[in-house]
């Protein structure tokens, strides 16, 4: 087997790293140090202003840059189409490749027995690790074959759909995505504002029953299901914010409906109007 310690330039591993970003220059470096054994790293960037395409190519990514933001999916393909490799490890800048990891991609790279690779993630709140509500193990896709796998076509999340086998890696990638809670509220009425688009759509509608029952059942589903309550303060916290996000969400579709029928009622009449003269 490949080790990390005896990985010699001939012995070059076949694996790109993608990552797309916009202002992380908080978070890129530690990122990319972490992936520092791969063969080709590129940065997607959709105009940060911070220092992040700096920081990158001071790092030795190869980046690029677009001038749009087409959501997470489109912008992850983008990312997926430059990378030249046979294989891809998706990550984001707030995440960290740890050393076991690391060791267990070049082994598994050494002799692949699937076509896509599952990884447990770890993640923080406000630097406290969270190990239940749903959050641990948290498998995400991340390493696969380039010309098995591809990002779904959404604006948030988006996940890899593999066309071949799948397993599980056992290390762990490490996930610091709320250094705040500001940062987490700021983040949840982001996302809040693409699901509730996303979900309108594809047709669907809300009214305040439905915002109701499902802010509810978020808090239920995490916090006592999920025994969010043994991630202590954390995990009650995290909870609150997630039926919070819910009720944000399906509140912003409400509205989009709303705005939806007013309009369509405006067109109406003035269409039923014209025709009557």
């Amino acid at each position: 087997m490949l080790s990390i310690n005896n990985l010699s330039p001939s012995a070059v591993l076949p694996l790109s790293v993608i990552i797309i970003t916009k202002n992380e220059a908080r978070h890129i470096a530690e990122c990319l140090q972490s992936v520092s054994f791969a063969s080709e790293i590129i940065v997607f960037d959709s105009g940060s202003t911070d220092g992040t395409i700096e920081i990158a190519r001071q790092h030795g990514a190869v980046v690029h840059q677009s001038p749009d933001w087409p959501g997470f999916g489109p912008q992850k393909n983008r990312a997926l189409e430059v990378a030249t490799q046979s294989w891809v490890l998706s990550i984001d800048a707030d995440e960290r490749v740890t050393s076991e990891l690391k060791q267990e991609i070049i082994e598994t790279l050494a002799a692949p027995m699937c076509d896509g690779y599952f990884v447990p993630r770890l993640s923080e709140l406000c630097g406290q690790p969270i190990r239940h509500s749903g959050w641990w193990p948290d498998h995400v896709l991340r390493l696969f074959r380039r010309q098995k796998g591809r990002f779904t076509e959404v604006p948030v999340h988006e996940r890899v759909e593999i066309n071949g086998p799948t397993a599980k890696l056992n290390a762990c990638l490490l996930h610091y995505p709320y250094e705040s809670l500001e940062a987490l509220i700021q983040k949840m009425n982001r996302y809040s504002s693409d699901a509730a688009h996303m979900m309108f759509v594809k047709g669907k509608r809300a009214g305040v029953l439905s915002i109701v029952g499902h802010s509810v059942w978020t808090f239920v589903r995490i916090y006592l299901l999920r025994r969010g309550f043994l991630d202590g303060r954390y995990g009650f916290v995290l909870a609150a914010t997630a039926a919070a996000g819910s009720f944000f969400r399906y509140s912003k579709l409400m509205m989009l409906c709303r705005t939806h029928n007013r309009r369509t009622n405006v067109t109406d009449s003035t269409t039923r109007s014209s025709r009557s003269k």
